[in-house]
């Protein structure tokens, strides 16, 4: 990282970026080239290990891309503000954010789908959902094992 004094490496700091952040931006490369799509997520953060959870329609370019090719990048930011400078180049903003890459390890039983899909729920809406068999079984839900991240901020 060019900017090591925006690094963020305190665990409760890290888990706070994570918390305010509700869009993860997954990037992945299938035979037509680079996609990335932004997705709600979940997560768990543990001894420095991160895991994001999300899930999708059981078909389409994700799903092919991530079965051919389980490497990922991923993005996710916020806490943009403009600071207004003297001149021009003057300007910035302040953000938060957190990059990294990793493995997308899709989830086969149902108990591995549920557990993702309430990290999603308990990220996303602050609760606990019960899940049905038909919901368990209409979507995907896969988790990105994370093999090298980094937490940015610039706060002014």
């Amino acid at each position: 990282m060019r900017r090591s004094d925006r690094a963020v490496t305190a665990p409760d700091a890290i888990r706070g970026i994570l918390e305010r952040c509700k869009v993860c931006r997954l990037a992945m490369l299938d035979g037509e080239g680079l996609y990335i799509v932004p997705m709600s997520f979940g997560y768990t953060f543990e001894g420095g290990r991160l895991t994001l959870y999300l899930h999708s329609a059981r078909e389409g370019r994700k799903i092919r891309a991530l079965s051919a090719s389980p490497q990922v990048a991923f993005e996710m930011d916020g806490g943009h503000e403009l600071v207004a400078g003297d001149a021009p180049c003057a300007y910035s903003t302040n953000y938060e954010s957190i990059t990294g890459t990793g493995r997308a390890v899709f989830c086969q039983s149902a108990e591995e789908k549920i557990a993702g899909l309430r990290a999603i729920m308990a990220h996303q809406a602050g609760q606990e959902f019960d899940f049905t068999g038909p919901m368990v079984r209409n979507v995907a839900v896969f988790r990105i094992e994370a093999d090298a991240y980094t937490a940015k901020a610039r706060r002014g």
